[in-house]
């Protein structure tokens, strides 16, 4: 009983020793693998805490007998195992020992991690792309037979460099009334945008939109535009960036007759935010907002406000609800100034 019980003690120290391990200014202990770390904080995976987030500058001492792939002062990266001492983290890797002050250690990374990181660095064009999809139905039969679908998909692809999306809605109704049939809501709105960095913290926005809406009489608008966008918030959870910039707009309208077909041609200011966060490990929210000013005219302007909700069910399928407003101050003669699409359904998450 006592030499299995010593067997028990002697595997359990075993199994800490090869733990992980930070050591807070505090003298917090903080026992697991280390995932990553960057420049302000580090990351460490525990057992019975999950993930933990520990701010660098508050680190005293950190050892890590797996190898982590660590970047230098010089930038060079190699991969060894670490401890301090004196002030000073320890990289053994294969036969050679380099000392680095705790402040100046840059990145450090598991294999998953650096993997990731790799694999933004030079990705194929049919590499990390997203795209999430819905589809919304609702029915009845009886007095009155109605039907309807929306169609939201929206498709991702974000490297160390830039960003670039693709979106596409479809919203139709119909419905069937004492013999007599109508179609109550039909539009498409569909783009794609590219983000290209410049810097940490700003990138170059270009974006073409498309758009049609029968019963705002739009037979179609087409959007270029392009500006600047800042990185206000950027973190773990999410991001919160800013833009501004010019746009060309052309819409042609067919209103109600007697009225006949015309055509506006305008150059625009615009100006708005993107607004990404993960509320959970399950459940994601989106936003973004443009204001678009004409600049010939300044009483007329546009406004385009986009909101949705995403929850993980499994690993691909997900509840999704999202609304699309489209207001224009000036819309064709008879028309109401704002329009708004809003689904609900499931939907799906694919990723390569």
């Amino acid at each position: 009983m006592k030499s299995s019980f010593t067997l028990a003690f002697a595997l359990s120290c075993g199994f800490t020793a090869l733990a992980d391990q930070i050591v807070l200014k505090n003298g917090d202990r903080v026992t697991g693998s280390i995932v990553k770390k960057d420049a302000k904080t580090v990351t460490v995976k525990t057992t019975h805490f999950g993930v933990v987030t520990v701010a660098w500058d508050q680190v005293e001492s950190i050892t890590a007998d797996k190898p982590l792939n660590v970047v230098l002062p010089d930038g060079k990266t190699v991969q060894g195992t670490l401890a301090t001492s004196e002030g000073k983290v320890e990289v053994k890797a294969g036969p050679q020992t380099q000392a680095v002050p705790l402040p100046q250690v840059g990145v450090l990374r598991d294999d998953a991690e650096q993997k990731a990181y790799e694999r933004l660095l030079k990705p194929g064009l049919g590499d990390l792309w997203t795209i999430t999809g819905t589809l919304g139905l609702a029915a009845t039969a009886g007095n009155a037979k109605t039907f309807s679908f929306a169609v939201p998909v929206t498709a991702a692809r974000v490297t160390n460099t830039d960003k670039t999306t693709l979106y596409f809605n479809l919203i139709r109704a119909s419905a069937l009334i004492n013999g007599v049939s109508a179609t109550t809501a039909q539009a498409v709105r569909g783009g794609w945008g590219y983000n290209r960095n410049l810097h940490p913290r700003i990138f170059w926005n270009f974006f073409n939109d498309y758009e049609y809406d029968r019963f705002q009489n739009l037979d179609l608008r087409v959007v270029l535009g392009s500006g600047v966008g800042v990185g206000v918030w950027k973190g773990e959870r999410g991001r919160f960036d800013v833009v501004g910039g010019f746009a060309y707009n052309r819409e042609s309208f067919d209103p109600i007759r007697p009225l006949q077909k015309f055509t506006r041609n305008s150059a625009e200011g615009y100006w708005g935010n993107d607004w990404v966060v993960k509320v959970s490990s399950r459940v994601a929210f989106n936003q973004s907002y443009r204001m678009f000013n004409n600049l010939k005219d300044s009483g007329a302007y546009r406004q385009n406000f986009d909101m949705g909700l995403s929850t993980k069910l499994t690993s691909w399928l997900t509840w999704n609800a999202a609304l699309s407003d489209r207001f224009l101050n000036r819309p064709a003669p008879g028309r109401k100034k704002n329009d708004v699409l809003y689904t609900t359904g499931l939907g799906f998450t694919l990723s390569r």
